[in-house]
Parts: structure tokens; C-alpha cells; sequence
């Protein structure tokens, strides 16, 4: 007997606390009640049929392998103390093996492909090299298994999951795309998270920017490579690409100037930084016709890593996917499509091992002591970094515009 129950609170221990919430054959009722009660008058509202309906939800049941799922009855997870690649180990990210890999297929491909990214840059103004760049990145270009129901993820995700309002537009968005007669809903496929085909575009984004640049009468970001090219340069292009600029720099700040002056918010022409004392780690000037446009500072890891002045195609880039990181990753990886280049100079430093909840505990008293650190989450985004590279610099300290143990006493 002890054995069994031995056996039983093992067992139980095993499975995911929010299964034991309530019965899941008793949550797959609610799921079809919802689909037809709920959801199907939201999208009859938005013009789609009972055959779309009907075609896109036929077998479709809920993947309870999903991550983030908050089944009825059951509480949303606590946060965790986990944070972005970049506030943990952004060294890690920039896998030399993997960015050397992607740049020779890439390269390969820029070649394959070169008259159709001729056309794409001159209709979009984005650079061939970024575009294959963030096709390689996002799905390994186009060979990335997608082995996911787009329709069931997303459902899933509307009905029971931490963003329900985010996944239940994607899924009315998908809904329109089979009404429209872009993709059927067994074609739909996608990654977990519900982005589709080989340039990971969420449903609302591929009906704001999927174009049909091979004019074969509907965009197919799945099967066809100038439709996806095309779509991720129209997508930057939408979202502010400056025509002609690069994406940014990487670059040597003498000590002497202050590192709390980065962001989006403290730009000014490359010229003014370049009369600081900055230049470049290649050696090289920087472009004339950058001179007069403007740059901002990004010191991701502050002190302790690679150091850049970044135009505003920069953020255009984390439009795509909201992380410095991201960015650095997709323009590093461009700059070794179209030139050759290598890994970053600057090394990241041992950056990223404080907790979250110390962070935050640091954000509080910046906070208090009348700085601007921008969200209060324990992440050190660049309002935090140049806060406390401020607050360093008048408190007799050298700047590093990172947070670390040493300064979690003074800080208070």
C-alpha cells in the first residue's frame, strides 16, 4: 500500500501543475463551447465563414505541450527569475560556430538569389545582406522544421495561455489569411509560438506585410523564397528602414567619455561622436554620408563588452524581434554575407549573473533618487544602464553602466 501511494505522489509530482487544475477532457468541452460560442461571433464580425470555421477547426483539439498555459481553474505561474539572453549570457548568443555557418550558407545563397535581392533592395531600399541575414536567422533559411497546426497553437494559446488577447488576434488574423485564400489550414504551419513559415511572421504581420513579389496571385511566405525575401524587406521598410544607412558601428569610446549616454532618446549626428574621441574598431572613417545623420550609443553590457554607435535602421531591426541582441546578431551576421567580416572585437565580460530580484532592488533606488530606468522589471534595458552609469559618476565611482554585486550595498 505504501508503495502504491509512493508511487501515486510520485506520479502526480510529474505532471503539470496546471493539468491538475481540472479534468482535460472536461477543458476540451469548454475549448469546443468556447470555439463555437465564443470566438465563432468575433469572427463571423470580421468576414469569416462557417466553411472557413468549419474547414479550420476540423480535429483540432488542444496542445497541452505548450508552453505558458493557465488552463480554467488553475492560477498563472508566478514570474521567474529568467531573463533575455542579453541580461544572462550574451556571449552565449553570439555562437562563433553557428554565425560562421549561417554567413557561408548565406553567402551561397546572397549569390543564388542575387538578381532577385536586387530587385527586392531596389524596391524596399533594404540591403540583400540584411534580408538573408534575418531569413537565416529566423528559420535556417526556410529549413527549419515547422512541424506545428498554426490553427491549433493559436487556439490554444487564445483560450488558455499567459497572453490571451495577443493569441486570440493571431487567430482571427489566421482565420482571415484561409478566408482570403492565401494558405489552407492544413498548409498553415508554424513554430510553437504560432509564427509562420521561413520569416516567422506572426499572422497580423503577415497581413500587413506578406507581399507576392513572384506575381503567382497570393504571398507565400512557406514555399516560395522570393515571397519571403520580399516580405521581410517590405516588413523593415514599413517599419522605418533608412535607405542607404547601415545598421551601426562597432566602435572604441575613449574612458573619458561618459557610457550614460545611450538610447534611441539621446541620438545626435555621427559627427558629434566622432569629435568625442570615437571611432571605429575597424580602423576605417566613418561613411561620409552617415556623418550628418544621426547615431546613438548602445553599450549592451556597458563596460564589460563590445561598445557601437548604431543609426536608426538599428531599431528598425529590433522591430523584428524586441532585443539588442537580436539586432547585433542579424547585423553582425550581414556584415559577414556582404564583406567578410568576423566575430565583434569587444569581449562580453562576466555580465548577467545578479538576480533578478537584486536589479530590480537597484531600479527601486534609482527610482527614488529620481532617475528614469524605464520599466522597473529587474532588466537592465539602456535607461537602467545609463541611469546608474550617471548616479556612478556622481557618487565618485568609475562608470560601468552595468549593474553588478558591488554596488548592491551602495545602492540603497
Amino acid at each position: 500500500m505504501r508503495k502504491t501511494l509512493i508511487a501515486l505522489g510520485t506520479l502526480i509530482c510529474l505532471l503539470p501543475l496546471p493539468v491538475l487544475a481540472q479534468n482535460k477532457p472536461d477543458v476540451e468541452k469548454q475549448f469546443q463551447r468556447w470555439i463555437a460560442s465564443d470566438l465563432g461571433p468575433e469572427a463571423r464580425k470580421a468576414g469569416i465563414s462557417e466553411r472557413t470555421m468549419k474547414t479550420a477547426f476540423s480535429g483540432i483539439s488542444l496542445n497541452w505541450s505548450l508552453p505558458d498555459l493557465v488552463p480554467p481553474g488553475s492560477k498563472p505561474p508566478k514570474s521567474q527569475d529568467q531573463s533575455q539572453a542579453e541580461f544572462s549570457s550574451p556571449g552565449a548568443y553570439f555562437s562563433e560556430k553557428r554565425l560562421q555557418g549561417l554567413a557561408a550558407t548565406g553567402r551561397g545563397l546572397a549569390s543564388t538569389h542575387a538578381a532577385t535581392l536586387k530587385r527586392i533592395e531596389a524596391a524596399y531600399g533594404v540591403p540583400g545582406e540584411i534580408v538573408v541575414a534575418i531569413w537565416g536567422r529566423e528559420s535556417g533559411f526556410g529549413k527549419a522544421r515547422l512541424p506545428y497546426s498554426a490553427i491549433e497553437v493559436l487556439a490554444t494559446k487564445a483560450f488558455m495561455s499567459t497572453r490571451k488577447p495577443m493569441f486570440r488576434e493571431e487567430l482571427i488574423a489566421a482565420l482571415m489569411m484561409i478566408e482570403r485564400g492565401d494558405v489552407d489550414a492544413a498548409t498553415m504551419k508554424g513554430s510553437w509560438a504560432g509564427a509562420l513559415g521561413q520569416p516567422q511572421f506572426m499572422p497580423t504581420s503577415y497581413l500587413k506585410y506578406a507581399v507576392d513579389f513572384d506575381k503567382d496571385g497570393h504571398p507565400d511566405i512557406w514555399n516560395s523564397v522570393p515571397d519571403a525575401l520580399a516580405s521581410i524587406a517590405h516588413y523593415l521598410q514599413q517599419e522605418g528602414w533608412q535607405r542607404g544607412r547601415d545598421w551601426g558601428f562597432e566602435v572604441s569610446i575613449p574612458a573619458k567619455v561618459s557610457c550614460a549616454q545611450e538610447g534611441p532618446d539621446l541620438a545626435k549626428p555621427i559627427s558629434a561622436w566622432a569629435a568625442t574621441g570615437i571611432t571605429r574598431i575597424s580602423g576605417k572613417a566613418f561613411p561620409t554620408a552617415d556623418l550628418k545623420a544621426s547615431g546613438m550609443m548602445l553599450v549592451p553590457a556597458g563596460r564589460n563588452g563590445p561598445e557601437f554607435v548604431v543609426t536608426p535602421n538599428f531599431y528598425v531591426l529590433k522591430e523584428y524581434n524586441n532585443s539588442d541582441l537580436y539586432a547585433l546578431f542579424i547585423g553582425n551576421l550581414a556584415d559577414r554575407i556582404a564583406h567578410g567580416a568576423g566575430a565583434f572585437e569587444g569581449s562580453w565580460g562576466d555580465v548577467g549573473k545578479m538576480l533578478r530580484s537584486d536589479v530590480l532592488a537597484m531600479q527601486k533606488a534609482l527610482v527614488a533618487k529620481g532617475y528614469d530606468v524605464g520599466n522597473v522589471d529587474g532588466l537592465p534595458g539602456f535607461k537602467t544602464r545609463r541611469a546608474l552609469g550617471d548616479w556612478q559618476a556622481k557618487n565618485g565611482l568609475t562608470p560601468t553602466c552595468y549593474p553588478d554585486a558591488s554596488l548592491k550595498s551602495r545602492l540603497k
